[in-house]
């Protein structure tokens, strides 16, 4: 019994000291973005460097592990959203929420907005999301409600654009809100007029979401 005891108690410090590191990187994400520094997480949770790698041997597992909740989340909404009738007023819910999540802090907007490699749950929740806008805009587009001559790559380079915009809106209360507002009713039926030029490619709108990279701390 005395040897089973002291075996539980070095990985109820491994858990208590991954919750502590996962709950700097959070913090320090939501201030600075993705790119903060191993070393400034590892010193705000009080642990050391060798702590924190032996937890998560890279960003990109780190990163997965302090969002994985807000992953799982938006990938349920997406397909909420792509069980619903009314295919404009889905599409609206569906990227006015996550919206609501790019403007809850710096981190959650870096994640949602570039492309990140290596994160498995978020490269599915790319795939879940494109899936829910590609299914709504095809059905709006079909019901009458969306302008028939924009693309899904259109759309979502639009979106990614827009959100990168959204924490310097921070400090005018709505303001993001009032933006995405504007931009998606210009995709509602008829449209204004004819786009000029041609529409990305979905290989040309990865390249470009991963040229955007996350945001720089200041």
């Amino acid at each position: 019994m005395t040897g089973g005891k002291a075996k539980a108690v070095p990985r109820r410090d491994a858990v208590r000291n991954r919750d502590t590191l996962l709950g700097a990187a959070r913090s320090l994400f939501a201030e600075q973005g993705l790119d903060v520094p191993f070393d400034d997480i590892a010193r705000r949770a009080g642990l050391g460097n060798a702590t924190l790698y032996r937890h998560f041997p890279n960003r990109a597992a780190l990163i997965g592990a302090a969002f994985a909740g807000l992953l799982d989340a938006t990938a349920k909404a997406a397909r909420r959203a792509r069980r619903e009738e009314d295919a404009w007023g889905a599409l609206l819910g569906y990227l006015t929420s996550v919206y609501a999540e790019l403007a809850a802090d710096r981190g959650t907007n870096d994640l949602m907005t570039t492309a990140i490699p290596g994160i498995e749950a978020l490269d599915a929740l790319h795939v879940e999301h494109r899936r829910t806008v590609a299914s709504l805009m095809a059905r709006a587009q079909e019901q009458g409600t969306m302008r028939t001559d924009v693309t899904v790559e259109d759309l979502l380079l639009s979106l990614a654009a827009l959100g990168r915009t959204v924490p310097a809106l921070a400090p005018v209360p709505g303001a993001w809100r009032r933006q995405l507002t504007l931009f998606l009713d210009a995709l509602r039926a008829p449209g204004a007029g004819a786009l000029p030029g041609r529409a990305l490619t979905e290989r040309e709108l990865v390249d470009v979401l991963h040229a955007l990279g996350p945001h720089r701390a200041r």
